[in-house]
C-alpha cells in the first residue's frame, strides 16, 4: 500500500493503523443540510487514506503523498496552514483525548472537485485516532466532530452531510439523513439492474468553499429563518404565505431550500418504489432551482447538465456546494459514451477545460484497512 510505504520511509517503522474514508456524491438535498433538512448522498469509490500512529508529546508530523510527499512537523496547533489545518482540526477537537501523531496521508479525490475531499481527509482521521486512542466514538459522533473541525478550526460553515457520508454510508446504498434529528436510514441504490450509472462530470472549474459566498448564502438562510418566526428553513409549511414575507435573495433562497427538501423526500420514495427510472425530472428540478433560486451554479456546471442530457441522460444536477466542481448525470449504459462525447464537445466549444469522468457506484463508508 502506497501510503504505508511512505510512512514506513519518513517515519522509520509501519503505521499502527490505515483508515480509508471516502468522498460523497450528493444525489438530491443541495444547501438543505444547514437549514435543518433533509440530504440523500451516497460514498464514491474515491477517498483519503490515512497511516495513523500515536505521539507521546505534542508534536504533530504529517505528509500528504498529493502534497511534496515530505513530512509537515507542527510543535503546535497554531502552525496548521493550507490542507494541514484540516487534519490537525481533528486533533484540536480531540482536546487531552489525543497527544500528538505521525501522519502519511494518500487520496484519489481530485481537490476542489466538489466530492468532499476534505470531509474525507477529516474523517480518515477521525476514525484512525478513534481506533487507536480506543475513544469509543460511534461514526456519527466522528461525523460531528469532523464537521465541527471544519467549522470552528478551519472556518468553513458547512453543514453535517459531508462528513456523515463519509462516516456513515452503506455500500450500494444513498443514506437518507435528518439534519436536525440526525436519523438516518441506508435506501438501496442499484442502478445497474435498471439498466443505469450515475456519471460525475468534474468541470475542472474548481471551488472553494472558504470564500464568502457560501457563508453568505448560510447568512440569508438564517436571517430569512428568523424573519419567518420558525427555527429553520426546514420548518416553513406555507411556502406561498413565506415568500410573500420575503424580498430579493431571501425570498428565492428559501424557494429552494423548501422545495428541495420536498424533491429528496419524494425521491426517497421512488427509490423505495423501485422505480429508478423515474429520478431524472427531480435531478433536472434540483438543478434549475439550483442555478436560478440559490445561485450557486457556474457557467461549467450548466453546460455539463444541458450536454449530457442532449447526450441522452435521464437527468443530471450540479453536486456539492457549487461555484464550480462538479455534476452528476443518470444515464442508461448503453448511453454513456454518447453523454461524455455531448458533455466533451460542448466543452470544447466553449473553450473550457477538458472535462473528466469519474465512476459513482455507491461505496462503504470509512473502514479500517490494516
Amino acid at each position: 500500500m502506497r501510503v504505508v510505504e511512505a510512512f514506513r520511509a519518513a517515519y522509520g517503522a509501519s503505521p499502527q493503523t490505515v483508515w480509508h474514508a471516502p468522498g460523497r456524491v450528493n444525489l438530491i438535498g443541495e444547501h438543505t443540510d444547514y437549514n435543518d433538512g433533509f440530504v440523500l448522498p451516497f460514498a464514491v469509490p474515491l477517498g483519503v487514506t490515512a497511516a495513523v500512529t500515536p505521539r507521546a508529546d505534542r508534536t504533530i508530523r504529517i505528509l500528504s503523498l498529493q502534497s511534496s510527499g515530505e513530512p509537515v512537523t507542527l510543535a503546535s496547533h497554531d502552525e496548521s496552514k493550507g490542507w494541514t489545518r484540516y487534519v490537525v482540526g481533528v486533533l484540536d477537537m480531540l482536546g487531552d483525548r489525543v497527544a500528538g501523531a505521525d501522519i502519511a496521508i494518500d487520496g484519489d479525490i481530485p481537490p476542489g472537485a466538489g466530492l468532499s475531499s476534505s470531509a474525507a481527509l477529516e474523517v480518515s482521521v477521525a476514525s484512525a485516532l478513534n481506533d487507536l486512542h480506543d475513544l469509543g466514538m460511534t461514526p456519527m459522533e466522528i461525523a460531528l466532530l469532523s464537521q465541527k473541525a471544519e467549522n470552528d478550526f478551519v472556518g468553513m460553515p458547512c453543514g453535517i452531510m459531508d462528513q456523515a457520508a463519509s462516516a456513515l454510508c452503506k455500500e450500494g446504498h444513498a443514506l437518507f439523513l435528518d439534519c436536525r434529528s440526525l436519523g438516518s436510514r441506508n435506501i438501496p441504490l442499484d442502478l445497474a439492474s435498471h439498466g443505469l450509472s450515475m456519471l460525475i462530470i468534474d468541470t475542472q472549474a474548481h471551488h472553494e468553499h472558504a470564500g464568502g459566498e457560501y457563508a453568505k448564502r448560510r447568512a440569508e438562510c438564517e436571517s430569512a429563518a428568523r424573519k419567518l418566526g420558525v427555527p429553520a428553513l426546514r420548518d416553513v409549511t406555507d411556502l406561498a404565505g413565506a415568500l410573500d414575507q420575503l424580498q430579493g435573495d431571501e425570498r428565492k433562497r428559501t424557494m429552494h431550500v423548501v422545495t428541495e427538501n420536498h424533491r429528496v423526500e419524494a425521491l426517497v420514495g421512488l427509490l423505495r418504489a423501485g422505480a429508478v427510472n423515474e429520478i431524472g425530472a427531480l435531478l433536472n428540478a434540483s438543478h434549475l432551482s439550483l442555478r436560478d433560486q440559490y445561485e450557486v451554479s457556474s457557467p461549467e456546471l450548466d453546460v455539463a447538465v444541458e450536454a449530457a442530457i442532449r447526450g441522452g441522460a435521464r437527468g443530471a444536477r450540479m453536486t456539492g456546494g457549487g461555484f464550480g466542481g462538479s455534476a452528476i448525470a443518470l444515464v442508461p449504459v448503453d448511453r454513456l459514451p454518447a453523454v461524455e462525447e455531448s458533455v466533451s464537445n460542448a466543452f470544447a466549444e466553449h473553450g473550457f477545460q477538458t472535462p473528466r469522468f469519474l465512476p459513482a457506484t455507491p461505496a462503504p463508508g470509512a473502514h479500517r484497512l490494516a
